[in-house]
């Protein structure tokens, strides 16, 4: 199994974009399309670097706080049933 968590932690909370990309393809990457802030792109997996996979643009990593949170998240209704990206937002209480 491959999972990409991409994203970081801070004092307001976690932001992470997770990708199962043993879930992901046969969509032709739909979710990179749906995303409305250009933040998924095609890139290579770190466990099979043969393979090309959607990951988080590394320069857009930092924004998932500001870009991910006010979205509806279209990337994870164009993957539907497959489950294989899941956008994962937690501010802190304190």
């Amino acid at each position: 199994m491959s999972i990409g968590n991409y994203g970081y932690k801070d004092g307001s909370g976690d932001f992470f974009i997770v990708i199962d990309t043993d879930k992901c393809g046969g969509c032709k990457h739909g979710c990179i399309i749906a995303c409305p802030e250009k933040i998924l792109i095609l890139g290579e997996d770190v466990n099979d670097p043969d393979n090309e996979v959607v990951i988080v643009d590394p320069k857009m990593k930092k924004e998932i706080k500001y870009k991910c949170s006010p979205c509806t998240k279209p990337c994870v209704l164009v993957c539907g049933d497959k489950s294989g990206i899941k956008v994962q937002i937690n501010y802190s209480s304190g």
